[in-house]
């Protein structure tokens, strides 16, 4: 779930996305214009914007500017516009913006590019979380910084090539992700081994299972699905 912002003057607009993007699990806050969304950025740094560029008074680009001048410019910005020319589209990725949705947009392309920009502007803050859950799944970590090997579970299993993959290793199971795979797909594979390992620890039980996340349990089924993984995983226990 990520905290989004979507700048444009058209309501029908803030609403679509709005709709859509909430769907998906995130928090969305609109912003009619500049104004407004000035407003919003200095309240706190939403984790990604969508930015319309053609809007009254003062147009998207200008802000992207002004944001990028008073170093406010530190979350991923995509432009949005059915009017702009690729000069415009060139200048706002000079500037800073990641990159630039032409309107109407395909909801297809619409979910592709804003998870681009999630997994971009957290990277640093992932690194981090996953540590985190590998140190409360059990797992341990060795690591040879020898250019050849690299070994990076508890059980001693060592690969050749210490920039192709990173194996994890639990007592429920063992799982390797190559460093080769678009950040998305490792992140995927990481996510789907982790609801995995506590499914089967909790028994299947899906409240123990959000209460270990830290996940609302309708979210909690709806990464599930997305993740391909089956809610029911070992049999239940008898508390149940």
């Amino acid at each position: 779930m990520a905290n989004i912002l979507v700048v444009d003057d058209e309501m029908g607009i803030r609403e679509l996305l709005s709709e859509i993007l909430g769907d998906e699990g995130h928090v969305v806050t609109t912003a009619e214009d500049a104004n407004h969304a000035r407003e919003i950025r200095l309240s706190g740094a939403p984790d990604l914007v969508l930015l319309d560029i053609w809007m009254p008074d003062i147009d998207g680009v200008t802000l992207l500017k002004e944001w990028q001048r008073d170093g406010l410019l530190t979350m991923p910005v995509i432009m949005m516009s059915g009017h702009a020319t690729i000069d415009t589209a060139v200048e706002a990725t000079r500037i800073g913006a990641m990159n630039f949705l032409e309107k109407p947009i395909s909801l297809q392309k619409l979910l592709k590019t804003v998870q681009q920009g999630l997994s971009r502007g957290s990277d640093h803050a992932r690194g981090s979380l996953i540590s985190q859950s590998m140190r409360g799944m059990g797992l341990q970590e060795k690591m040879d910084l020898t250019p050849v090997t690299h070994t990076l579970n508890g059980n001693g299993k060592s690969f050749n090539g210490a920039l192709q993959a990173t194996s994890f290793g639990s007592s429920e199971n063992d799982f390797r992700v190559s460093f080769e795979l678009p950040l998305r797909e490792a992140r995927d594979a990481f996510e789907r081994a982790y609801f995995e390992h506590h499914l089967v620890r909790e028994g299947g039980s899906m409240t123990r299972v959000a209460e270990r996340t830290g996940l609302e349990r309708t979210h909690l089924y709806r990464k599930l699905k997305q993740l391909g993984v089956e809610s029911s995983k070992g049999p239940k226990k008898a508390s149940e």
